[in-house]
């Protein structure tokens, strides 16, 4: 059987057309380069390079068996590569992190999916706002992150980041149960403008798109009170202080004296997303991680779409 290095110092002969410019590339010296292509030689029982005025080329042989080389090497590459991501899924580590609506909804999910197939890999998973979680993914703190933005609200949080689109978060009006506006299945932005309002923080992306489409609507909301607890905000609006705009994902706990309607024509919605940092340095296991993202995230999409019919 050909060896497979000796393959690679004919390669780098032929390439690069000396045996000194060959040993240069290879780190070996020139004997051992001669060394190399005469037992090569010895083995196929054929010269594969000859020298002559013009200096070294190959024979035809030389030139067929360069030609395979060049397969061999790619794929003991590939073979390689494919085997240090499998021991890197197998043992390795994910550090993941979410906003808090997906971190109850879909990424428990993912965790437990993720984990039958890949029981070795050792998780972890931090909350936080999305505009908090995205630098310290760009900064490597994290491998793989759940994110969410609106498309017309402010700039992208996807510089330097790998973005692999989920599905739409629409957000429902939450009214409080016995409220007049209960009378109507859909509603329009402007049928708030004399309510008083609860949302989160001010300074959260939620609450900036908010008052970004009241005003758009022609009115300033009134914010009676603040929670970055979206049941926090269910209980307020059911005691009758307000009503919400509460995206779909924080309603899988619905309380039964709170109505939810749809905002007509079209209702704000956000843009779920799964991020890594862009480059080679992607942690192996995050690569299987957003395929079960995809898939439950297609599981989860279905299910609102079932419950919206």
């Amino acid at each position: 059987m050909l060896n497979v290095q000796r393959l690679r110092v004919l390669r780098e002969v032929v390439q690069r057309g000396s045996f000194s410019a060959a040993a240069e590339a290879l780190d070996y010296t020139q004997p051992a380069i001669s060394q190399a292509i005469a037992t090569l030689e010895a083995e196929t029982g054929t010269t594969l390079v000859e020298r002559d005025r013009r200096g070294l080329r190959p024979t035809a042989a030389g030139a067929a068996l360069v030609e395979h080389t060049e397969g061999i090497l790619a794929r003991l590459q590939a073979a390689e590569d494919e085997l240090k991501a499998i021991i890197g899924v197998r043992g390795g580590h994910l550090r993941m992190a979410t906003f808090p609506s997906a971190g109850a909804t879909l990424m428990p999910l993912a965790i437990a999916t993720f984990r039958a197939a890949f029981p070795d890999v050792e998780m972890t998973l931090a909350e936080a706002e999305p505009e908090d979680i995205a630098p310290r993914l760009r900064a490597g703190e994290f491998d793989l992150a759940l994110l969410f933005e609106f498309r017309d609200s402010g700039p992208s949080l996807g510089s330097g980041l790998e973005m692999t689109d989920l599905f739409e978060d629409p957000m429902r009006v939450a009214l409080p149960a016995g409220h007049a506006l209960t009378r109507k299945r859909a509603l329009r932005l402007e049928d708030l403008r004399d309510e008083a309002w609860v949302q989160t923080s001010a300074a959260s992306a939620c609450a900036r798109h908010v008052v970004h489409l009241c005003r758009a609507a022609g009115f300033e909301p009134t914010v009676s009170f603040e929670s970055d607890d979206y049941l926090t905000v269910q209980g307020l609006v059911a005691a009758g202080v307000g009503v919400a705009l509460i995206p779909e994902l924080a309603l899988s706990s619905l309380r039964d004296d709170i109505v939810i309607r749809t905002l007509s024509p079209t209702g704000p919605s956000r843009r779920v997303v799964a991020a890594t940092a862009k480059g080679a340095g992607v942690a192996p296991a995050a690569r299987p991680m957003l395929d079960v993202l995809v898939e439950v995230a297609s599981r989860y999409g279905a299910l609102e779409a079932r419950a919206a019919s």
